[in-house]
């Protein structure tokens, strides 16, 4: 049985203070120094994707035929890759979209209520990647791990008793947990392409279950808000990292600021696609294919900060869409 997430948390736990660490963003006109990365932003060059196809994130149709081949092209020589034609509604989307608008627009007493604890994973908080970092991210996070149900009732307590909010209450818990489910599902069907590709079998996999359908596997959903800063080109909305996951699932909303590293070389803006999913290959896929699929190393940054890069081919670089005008078979 594979190594749950709450168990890692637990075993090497991270002292955080919420109060301290998750500031009311919109309040603050400066940037404090404790959100300064100047030094660390410019390791790399930053590429412009329109030069070439060579420097495009592969987007794979998942109803191709050639999807196994493709997908083991993309762990190859990038370690990320979008996918469409995936089966997540676009509807399920936008509400997921909408709520987490929702949840961080609330004040920040108000999401207090529902902070991580230090030897927890699901609430609200700051992201975890190292406890050795001096420096803070420019965003927010909100971690559900099972059902999303306590964490709600800690946020909104004062009207959870009223009929109409009681109403919104479940459903959207009954649509958090939907997507999570969409999601697990997806993420099972892009796991047994990954295998496919290395000559993987189902019966190989014996953690899968016996239908192959990853019910015991340990997940997580990450809902991420990268308020607008004061002072972009020195802060960091997210610090390049690695995921320590099998593989992760992104929904960007119609402004990008996922970055990821091309070959060592430079930072690769990854703009969003209409329909498309972003897939990340984390960690432990890099360990079970001995090395042959890349773990990518990716960042958020924000838009403002892409903009003073690419001067006026900022916008040129991120398409706009409105997912709910967009269809997929």
């Amino acid at each position: 049985m594979p190594v749950r997430i709450s168990d890692a948390f637990q075993s090497h736990p991270i002292n955080l203070h919420p109060h301290k660490h998750c500031p009311d963003f919109n309040s603050l006109h400066e940037l404090p120094d404790s959100y300064a990365w100047t030094h660390q932003l410019d390791e790399y060059p930053s590429l412009d994707s329109s030069f070439g196809s060579e420097l495009c994130v592969p987007i794979i149709d998942l109803k191709d035929p050639n999807a196994l081949k493709l997908v083991e092209h993309a762990c190859k020589t990038w370690g990320v890759f979008q996918v469409t034609n995936h089966g997540i509604p676009h509807k399920l989307l936008h509400n997921i979209e909408s709520t987490c608008r929702s949840l961080f627009s609330l004040p920040v007493q108000q999401k207090l209520k529902a902070a991580r604890q230090p030897d927890g994973i699901s609430g609200y908080g700051i992201h975890r990647i190292s406890s050795f970092f001096q420096k803070l991210m420019w965003s927010e996070g909100f971690t559900i791990v099972g059902s999303p149900l306590e964490h709600f009732r800690q946020l909104w307590p004062q009207d959870y008793k009223q009929i109409l909010f009681y109403l919104h209450f479940f459903f959207v818990s009954c649509m958090v947990e939907e997507y999570e489910k969409e999601m697990k599902r997806l993420a099972g069907r892009l796991m047994w392409l990954i295998f496919g590709s290395l000559g993987i079998s189902k019966e190989d996999v014996k953690w899968a279950g016996p239908k192959g359908e990853f019910e015991e596997a340990s997940n997580a959903l990450q809902f991420n808000s990268y308020p607008a800063c004061p002072d972009p080109d020195r802060a960091m909305g997210l610090a390049e990292h690695t995921d320590s996951t099998l593989l992760s699932i992104i929904h960007q909303t119609n402004i990008s600021g996922l970055q990821v590293l091309r070959d060592g070389g430079g930072w690769l803006t990854v703009p969003p696609v209409p329909g498309a999913l972003v897939v990340n290959i984390g960690d432990l896929t890099h360990i079970l294919s001995n090395g042959l699929y890349s773990n990518v190393l990716h960042r958020a940054m924000e838009y403002l900060a892409i903009k003073g890069k690419l001067y006026n081919k900022a916008l040129s670089s991120i398409k706009l869409y409105d997912p709910l005008n967009d269809e997929i078979d």
